[in-house]
């Protein structure tokens, strides 16, 4: 044991070297490699044929500038009542999203849509600043046909994030949260709690700033058993905006399998069914008074 201590002594110096160095590598290898660590697009070529049993879609390419293109997907309802503008995860294309438009169609609900820059069709580099730049131009489409009342944002675990950006900077009916995480830092910091993630992140992603400022209705969904993006997340950030925020816990529901749970069906049911009754707190226990309070 002596040794150890005389060895350590004696190079102490290059050990902390040796430590720091190897610390830097990490903290590089994080920074250039995180686009490929948090994003797991699936590419698709321009002659790809998109193909939706029981669903009446129309594609749509969008140029925003040169070199830049998105894909986007409206699925039609018959009478539709409103616009569900639909923010997916950090994976895949809208090919394989576009299955849980039924699920808001069914309310006739128009569904759109989009890959972001590098998914599916769409082209461009990713930046967190292009891709809210990039969802509000789709927003502001959709505004010029549709009153703002009338569109529902719902985003879906990454795409929370930048759903609660949209609704904070706009005037939707509602929004709905699924899966969502207090921000992206703290998400990822989980994993890597000796990394400045807060430093080294390009997607940040700071939902729990954006969502004070979200005026209309908001819903958040989440599974108690989920894994990646605890259920805590959405406890702490339901309490930020509380007049306007539900909470719907779905018990045992994982991060990627919530549809597969009837309870998540039922509480889109309640979103987007119920009637809303005006509350009169005068006849309520919320200021009840007993007789002997009175005196």
């Amino acid at each position: 044991m002596n040794d150890v201590y005389q060895w350590l002594s004696g190079h102490w110096l290059s050990l902390i070297l040796y430590i720091s160095g190897a610390y830097l590598v990490i903290s590089l290898l994080v920074y250039f490699l995180q686009d490929v660590i948090l994003f797991r697009p699936e590419k698709l070529s321009k002659e790809f044929q998109f193909d939706y049993e029981n669903l009446e879609f129309q594609e749509y390419l969008i140029n925003v500038k040169p070199g830049v293109t998105l894909s986007g997907m409206r699925f039609k309802a018959e009478n539709p009542v409103g616009v569900v503008f639909y923010l997916k995860g950090n994976s895949r294309s809208i090919k394989g999203w576009g299955k849980f438009a039924i699920d808001f169609v069914r309310y006739n609900y128009d569904v759109i849509m989009i890959d972001y820059r590098g998914f599916g069709k769409s082209t461009g580099i990713r930046t967190q600043e292009e891709i809210k730049k990039d969802l509000q131009l789709v927003y502001d489409k959709i505004k010029e046909k549709v009153d703002e009342k009338y569109i529902v944002l719902y985003g879906r675990s990454m795409g929370s994030g930048f759903a609660t950006k949209l609704a904070s900077a706009n005037n939707p009916g509602m929004l709905i949260l699924d899966a969502p995480y207090y921000s992206m830092s703290k998400t990822t910091g989980r994993y890597m709690p000796f990394m400045p993630m807060s430093i080294l992140l390009k997607f940040p992603i700071p939902t729990y700033k954006w969502i004070k400022y979200v005026k209309c209705p908001i819903h958040i969904i989440h599974g108690t058993s989920d894994r990646l993006i605890p259920f805590s997340s959405s406890i702490k950030l339901s309490i930020i905006n509380p007049a306007k925020t539900r909470l719907h816990p779905v018990i045992s529901g994982g991060h990627n399998n919530l549809h597969n749970f009837e309870s998540y069906h039922e509480i889109l049911s309640q979103i987007f069914t119920i009637k809303k009754i005006e509350f009169d707190k005068e006849k309520s226990s919320l200021t009840f008074v007993r007789k002997k309070d009175r005196k």
